[in-house]
């Protein structure tokens, strides 16, 4: 059998976010992350998540199963680290689903802290009383084969952007931001400015102001002009 006709490619060498750069991005908004990387980073609103449970943050465990297979997705359990994030790219496929409550409990035995995929999920009572987060796209009771091909620990493209293995994914309500391994530390860095800001204006709130302090600022910088 030659590389082109593996059902499963496997890349193991990959390297993880260090763990004391994953602690900054604990219980972080996803909103305040996105402000501390140039406003972006979010995927693709309609992958949403499909639990009650919602808030994590872990390292990226990637996978592209391709559509109406998994495969791939039940292979990267066994690859799994505690603290990881399985993202399974689907090519967006709908017609199916990719995963069901017996694959979120054992992802969970293997330390998995969330599921992410741009594809359908089923099974949705069981997938609660699992308890950890699950983010996708819909639902659909339809089942999926697993025959392959499919890839695990490469980049995938998911929700409008570019997952590499080992990135910091950070999730809650709002939904999931990407924040790239290398830039980590950077964006780390510039989560301090912005949570003092949204603390300023969390007190701004509370004292019963009506607007924010830099609207004066853009006023003068930017011109105001009225028309009656």
């Amino acid at each position: 059998m030659t590389t082109q006709d593996a059902a499963l490619t496997i890349n193991r060498n990959f390297k993880r976010a260090e763990e004391k750069i994953l602690k900054k991005f604990e219980n972080i908004p996803t909103g305040n992350v996105c402000d501390a990387q140039g406003r972006i980073g979010a995927l693709d609103y309609r992958i949403k998540p499909i639990t009650q449970t919602t808030v994590f943050t872990g390292v990226a465990l990637t996978v592209n199963c391709g559509p109406r297979e998994n495969l791939a997705a039940w292979a990267a359990i066994e690859e799994a680290r505690p603290g990881d994030v399985i993202v399974i790219s689907t090519d967006e496929y709908l017609g199916c689903s990719v995963l069901g409550d017996n694959y979120v409990g054992m992802a969970k035995n293997a330390g998995v802290v969330a599921i992410v995929t741009d594809g359908a999920i089923r099974d949705l009572p069981g997938i609660e009383q699992v308890g950890i987060p699950v983010f996708a796209r819909g639902v659909c009771p339809n089942s999926p084969w697993k025959n392959g091909p499919g890839n695990i620990g490469l980049p995938i493209a998911i929700g409008g952007g570019i997952v590499d293995a080992g990135d910091i994914l950070v999730g809650d309500q709002d939904g999931v931001v990407v924040v790239s391994r290398n830039k980590a530390e950077a964006v780390a860095e510039n989560l301090k400015a912005v949570l003092a800001k949204e603390e300023q204006m969390e007190a701004n709130v509370k004292a019963g102001k009506r607007l924010p302090d830099w609207m004066e600022e853009i006023k003068k910088d930017k011109g105001l002009r009225y028309i009656n």
